[in-house]
């Protein structure tokens, strides 16, 4: 039967399904919410940018729950847009080597760019595109959020695709699979378990900066949109602990309820995606899943969703191969030299390009000032990297081999990596004024809450995808302590523990922004480094200054992840590949 034919009977028999149950109305009140929440919450998008001023962000604790719910809606568009972002990005950087060559380095400059580098040159932007509307402003919210979530979801799945088992690589080959089939039934359900994990912790990355994505500050201009990340802003500012409660408790319930509604069905859904030969008794559970595998409504939501994917998969029927292939004009030793000095040339025009842009007004001196501030800065994420590895590595097989466990501490550890630096602020800063500490020091350990979450989940991921038949042969034999680490635990979350470690390093970067420049009222401290130079250069809208800043960051994270990372990333591969 054709594949249209096959959509249009299973369509027919869900309209002949029987009276709807009590799932099915659980089911439509939860959905019928979410659609009124999303109603309300997108009608002061397009209002006038005057409106802010006539109704500025007040600490208010009855508006807390509008002010959520902005914000909420800002973080779930900046990671539709991320999901979207991943797949097709990373897809062709792992099967395309020539698009590798640029994504790959792309991502690593991305990352390494601060939020407040993408407000400076966005804001004005998206502004000038909407102007006089909040449209505009909005726009620049949600990609400043969207870049502190899109780069650790796309190489999370860079590295899935590159680390596809040597034997269903040949399995697709055998079957000869096109691009799209590939995709679709290979590629995409292998990705998923780790996607799902990086996906809850961009999302807790994106609170982690929205402070600087609402609360906006670009030399003149000022823009505090309404969100939980503007109250936290007037509130750090007006010295107001009770402000400051109010907003971390909002946090902690919008957390808990997109936790239990969304990412728990999404994880119980994708554990059927798990790569093993033998099946595991002990699943993640979710009662929401399980209420929504209960109703007839959901299919029938979803039936033009499944019906585009048949339609896909219909259209997308084999080609035959010409027997004489045709001859091309350029070996694949010339094209890729050819492309190879292509990328050379854009390069080199970029650093022309920032070279003459920031000669104008800085000099050498002030070049070799920023390179020993980045160096600074770098001591601080090694070594925090390394503290990071050593506690959450640890803690991250634990939990993720027992899913009954991570069910429970899973919405603690999006709390905790959702928990905004600036609440930590005021009580950094009046201990350091206290007892007269170094800030160049005791600042320092405000950067780890930017790091520590990245390594934490990846290596969740990885112990929960650790097959269950090899997890039974260990035990079978014996394999204990050590042993059981160097033989299972560690080859097993290797792949996973570099992608998170990965983009641990390039958040302490962006972490360095506001740990290395912090303020509590009128108290202000600076640690010396990158990161308090960029943020001064910003607030100051000193844009040659922001730019050096920002290339030189892109330059060190680029070495450092030429140099260690992709080494790393290699033998992670070659090792799965092998196992």
């Amino acid at each position: 039967m054709p594949p249209a034919a096959r959509g249009l009977r299973s369509f027919s028999r869900l309209l002949r399904i029987a009276p709807p149950n009590r799932a099915d109305m659980i089911a439509f009140l939860l959905l019928a919410a979410a659609a009124v929440l999303l109603v309300r919450g997108a009608q002061g998008i397009v209002q006038p940018l005057s409106q802010l001023r006539i109704q500025p962000v007040a600490l208010d604790p009855w508006n807390l729950p509008g002010y959520a719910l902005r914000t909420t809606l800002r973080m779930f568009a900046a990671l539709g847009a991320s999901i979207v972002f991943t797949l097709v990005v990373a897809t062709l950087a792992a099967r395309s080597r020539r698009a590798g060559q640029i994504i790959v380095p792309a991502l690593d400059i991305l990352q390494s760019v601060p939020i407040l580098g993408f407000l400076t040159f966005t804001v004005t932007f998206f502004m000038g595109l909407f102007p006089g509307r909040q449209l505009g402003v909005e726009l620049a919210a949600i990609f400043a959020i969207f870049t502190s979530q899109a780069w650790n979801m796309a190489f999370s799945f860079y590295q899935s695709l590159r680390s596809v088992p040597s034997d269903l690589e040949e399995v697709s080959r055998g079957f000869a699979l096109s691009p799209v089939r590939r995709f679709l039934r290979l590629d995409l359900p292998f990705g998923t378990p780790a996607l799902v994990w990086n996906a809850m912790m961009s999302m807790s990355g994106g609170w982690f900066f929205v402070v600087a994505s609402e609360a906006i500050t670009v030399g003149n201009t000022t823009v505090n949109l309404p969100g939980i990340g503007s109250w936290l802003a007037i509130a750090i500012e007006h010295r107001d602990f009770t402000a400051v409660g109010w907003a971390v408790a909002a946090m902690a319930v919008v957390i808990l309820l997109y936790d239990q509604l969304v990412f728990r069905p999404v994880v119980a859904w994708a554990d059927r995606f798990r790569f093993e030969q033998t099946a595991s008794n002990d699943r993640p559970r979710s009662w929401a899943y399980d209420l929504f595998r209960r109703t007839r409504l959901l299919p029938l939501l979803f039936a033009p969703v499944t019906g585009l994917g048949r339609l896909l998969l219909a259209l997308d029927r084999p080609r035959a191969r010409s027997a004489s292939p045709r001859r091309a004009l350029l070996g694949p030793r010339a094209v890729d030299l050819l492309w190879t000095g292509l990328i050379s040339a854009a390069v080199l025009f970029a650093v022309w390009t920032i070279l003459t842009y920031v000669s104008h007004t800085l000099n050498w001196h002030d070049a070799l000032h920023v390179l020993g501030l980045a160096c600074l800065t770098m001591v601080r994420v090694l070594v925090l990297i390394a503290l990071a590895s050593l506690v959450w590595v640890p803690i991250g097989v634990w939990i993720g081999l027992r899913p009954k466990w991570a069910e429970r501490l899973q919405p603690v550890a999006q709390f905790l990596a959702a928990f905004p630096a600036n609440v930590l602020f005021p009580f950094a800063v009046m201990a350091i004024v206290h007892w007269d500490l170094s800030p160049g020091i005791w600042l320092s350990p405000l950067m780890i809450l930017g790091t520590q979450w990245y390594i934490l989940f990846n290596v969740i991921a990885g112990a929960s995808a650790i097959p269950t038949d090899l997890r039974e042969a260990a035990g079978m034999f014996g394999v204990r302590g050590f042993q059981w680490w160097r033989r299972v635990a560690l080859p097993g979350v290797f792949p996973y523990y570099v992608t998170g470690a990965l983009t641990a390093s390039g958040g302490s970067w962006n972490a360095s922004i506001v740990a290395e420049a912090v303020s509590w009222g009128h108290e202000r401290l600076r640690a010396p480094g990158l990161g308090a130079f960029i943020a001064d250069a910003t607030a100051a809208g000193d844009y040659p200054r922001v730019a050096l800043g920002i290339a030189t960051m892109s330059l060190f994270v680029i070495l450092f992840n030429r140099l260690l990372w992709k080494p790393l990333y290699g033998f992670a591969e070659r090792r799965l590949r092998l196992a």
